[in-house]
């Protein structure tokens, strides 16, 4: 009998990732074989996003890049996409099954038959009843881990669907957390990337009620008590949830890393509070400068959304300015686009595209400058790479515990390996050249 084959196709963020492999591993103990989305495959499964205009558009590309591979293969959709919009989905030819929030992590239980719909079928809560918590991790890529410890949002930014998409804040319990991430040590996965929609709020919901069990700071605390973890690196964190005591222990921990992506949104305190951001630009100076009191050489990642209704150029102007003072290294860059059933979406003073897009070129061209600025300011000195599982035309790269992206000939060896090197140069492409300080991969 021949075993029944399985793709995936993930859009958006580590989290839609750390999900992606948990339903994938769903199907592979249901008698499945998981093949790369470009071959023929029984079944394609595309884990949606909806944070921006372009991920929406994607998703049609994406189920014709299945057809072309099968034109007879079912197709499904699930993520958050599939929860806000599942009809506009389920609309598009080719696609024969949309699963929502709570569905998505029983789909094998919706394939009994996987002959092509005339029509797809939709299966959709109401969001309300997404209050309940699945814990996810992935181990598709050999050298590191995204370990998904939290779920959904309180928060009521203007600008965001993710509470529409994805529920209230909800927690694995801790215990979970700690058997999940010493499962994955297991598998010589080198780093874990701790995910979740908003991380810091950690505890919320944790038994299903409202109160915290636990703090985001217990958390990292019990996390960097298990054994056979090399590194741990905390993905983006609120400013307002991210507080002295979290960044002091990892100053001082033995395996989270000095790298922290910190959400800012907008440099002008008016365009916070237009966006029902919960902090104000002063607080993220703050932060700001603690990390950089405790770990000089830390990498500071920050987000940033230009055009947002009501963003003057004084506004955006000030903005700009913020973020070249900063001692920050690098940003992500989004450009504003309307979401329904948002607030933002019906506010007034609209930003005309073109002057977003002129905003955006200008933020990812300061971008460029402080990558460049903190990688300059690392060369000389002495750090811990861990290389990466692809060749890239000739080259392995890999990562410092701060983040700076390096570059080396390809030797099979080095992959999944941790070495001690010495940065000395930045090459043409930006990446960092080195000298390996120890011989012994770890």
């Amino acid at each position: 009998m021949n075993r029944k084959k399985v793709a995936f196709y993930t859009l958006g963020c580590k989290l839609n990732f750390s999900e992606t492999s948990t339903i994938a591993r769903s199907f592979v103990n249901e008698g499945f074989d998981r093949v790369d989305f470009s071959e023929s495959a029984d079944i394609y499964v595309i884990n949606t996003c909806s944070v921006t205009e372009n991920a929406d558009k994607r998703f049609k590309t994406i189920v014709k890049q299945a057809q072309k591979a099968n034109p007879d293969a079912f197709v499904a959709a699930v993520g958050c996409y599939a929860q806000l919009k599942p009809q506009e989905l389920a609309d598009v030819d080719g696609v024969d099954l949309v699963l929502g929030a709570t569905e998505k992590f029983k789909i094998t239980d919706y394939l009994n038959d996987l002959t092509k719909n005339d029509f797809g079928e939709v299966h959709s809560c109401e969001i309300e009843e997404a209050d309940f918590y699945v814990g996810s991790y992935s181990i598709g890529d050999r050298t590191r881990a995204f370990l998904k410890v939290q779920d959904g949002c309180d928060y009521k930014c203007t600008y965001c669907t993710i509470p529409l998409a994805r529920g209230i804040s909800r927690s694995d319990t801790l215990n979970n957390v700690l058997k999940n991430a010493k499962e994955i040590s297991e598998q010589n996965i080198k780093e874990i990337v701790l995910t979740g929609v908003n991380i810091g709020d950690y505890g919320r919901g944790e038994f299903g009620n409202k109160k915290h069990e636990h703090t985001f700071f217990e958390l990292v605390q019990a996390l960097d008590e298990v054994d056979g973890i090399e590194r741990l690196r905390i993905s983006s964190i609120e400013p307002n949830l991210l507080k002295n005591e979290t960044i002091e222990f990892v100053s001082q921990s033995k395996t989270f890393v000095p790298h922290f992506h910190v959400p800012l949104q907008s440099g002008h305190n008016d365009i916070l509070k237009l966006m029902k951001r919960r902090y104000l630009r002063e607080l993220y100076v703050e932060r700001v400068s603690k990390i950089k009191e405790v770990m000089p050489h830390a990498c500071i990642g920050v987000d940033v959304i230009v055009g947002f209704p009501g963003e003057t150029d004084a506004h955006f102007l000030e903005t700009y300015n913020f973020l070249s003072s900063l001692d920050i290294s690098y940003l992500h860059v989004f450009t504003y686009s309307e979401r329904d059933n948002t607030m933002a979406a019906s506010m007034e003073s609209i930003v005309p595209k073109n002057v977003r897009s002129k905003r955006s070129k200008m933020l990812r061209g300061l971008s460029a400058k402080k990558r460049r600025a903190f990688y300059e300011s690392q060369i000389g000195s002495s750090r811990t790479v861990l290389f990466e599982s692809e060749n890239k035309a000739g080259y392995v790269h890999g990562f410092t515990e701060n983040y700076v992206k390096v570059k080396a000939p390809w030797n099979p060896e080095l992959v999944n390996t941790l070495h001690q090197v010495n940065l000395n140069k930045i090459d043409d492409d930006g990446l960092v050249r080195f000298d390996f300080t120890a011989e012994v991969a770890v």
